[in-house]
């Protein structure tokens, strides 16, 4: 599995790419939209019940299907992408200038915002979580919550894991088993908790190519 080399505070890092492996980047938008990847991402702003004159962070944006789809949907609405790859962020941009809306897209990592405390309404993670690492994933939470303005919310999407069949074809096709082993329901709500998040839950699961997908909320209550 490829990953790339990124720089943040002097320090060299590695991320794993927004498609999972580089070569994929140019196929990665077509292959999700045509397996379900719109539907499970209305399904998701339409939990976060998302208001004009809010700001909403989308952590991991990637190629920013995501945040283009908030801009568009609510233009009265702040909105920030955030990612360690510059060739999806690029992508990102193109998309952006294509759908003629206005969104801010930074380079940098989940457990290292660089934003000011409690500056976000709302915080996105779109099928990111897996991408991190064990010891990063209570940091990325801890940092949501820094960033998250009291009452905020974060809604977090990703796979779902150590059930029969729980990754399935699309999973395996992205990633490899070892980045899903602990995605459990159980072991991202007590992160949640861990890292000061509140009512830590999961919300809803839909499937999307025989992969279980997995909707979770928490505050900053």
């Amino acid at each position: 599995m490829a990953t790339m080399i990124g720089a943040t505070g002097g320090r060299r890092r590695t991320y794993l790419p927004a498609a999972g492996h580089d070569w994929f980047l140019p196929l990665y938008d077509p292959f999700v939209k045509l397996v379900g990847g719109d539907r499970v991402r209305r399904t998701l702003l339409e939990q976060a019940r998302v208001c004009a004159g809010q700001r909403v962070l989308d952590v991991g944006c990637g190629t920013g299907s995501l945040a283009v789809l908030i801009k568009r949907l609510h233009p009265d609405v702040d909105v920030v992408g955030l990612d360690p790859d510059p060739k999806a962020l690029a992508r990102a941009r193109r998309k952006a200038e294509r759908e003629a809306v206005s969104i801010r897209l930074d380079r940098g990592f989940s457990d290292e915002l660089p934003y000011s405390a409690a500056s976000f309404d709302l915080v996105f993670s779109s099928l990111m979580f897996h991408h991190l690492s064990a010891e990063e994933k209570g940091p990325t939470l801890r940092e949501i919550r820094r960033v998250l303005r009291p009452g905020g919310f974060l809604h977090l999407l990703d796979f779902g894991g150590r059930e029969p069949g729980a990754h399935g074809l699309l999973a395996r096709l992205l990633h490899s088993h070892a980045r899903l082993a602990d995605n459990t329901d159980d072991g991202i709500r007590t992160l949640m908790k861990e890292a000061g998040l509140a009512n830590a839950q999961k919300v809803g699961q839909q499937s999307m190519l025989f992969a279980r997908l997995v909707y979770y909320r928490a505050s900053a209550a």
